[in-house]
């Protein structure tokens, strides 16, 4: 899942024990210095409760926002005429 709205001073455990109230979670990144973050949970049915549950709710004064993962879009290419 993506989580984002983070303040830069998170940790990867407190994200980690937010979540785990939800299920087994298998692996938390968050993005240094950019706000946002990616938790895997055990299964989907875990992923959707935490999803349900933490999406627009406070954490460490800022309002979560929390979605599905999508995978990252190729960057394009610029060229210069």
């Amino acid at each position: 899942m993506y989580v984002g709205n983070l303040t830069y001073s998170v940790t990867e455990a407190q994200l980690r024990e937010l979540f785990e109230d939800f299920g087994d979670v298998k692996d938390v990144r968050v993005i240094e210095r950019k706000g946002f973050g990616f938790v895997e949970m055990g299964n989907v049915e875990e992923a959707e409760k935490a999803m349900e549950a933490l999406n627009e709710t406070e954490f460490e004064g800022r309002t979560l926002r929390i979605d599905e993962a999508r995978p990252q879009r190729p960057r394009t290419e610029y060229r210069r005429y």
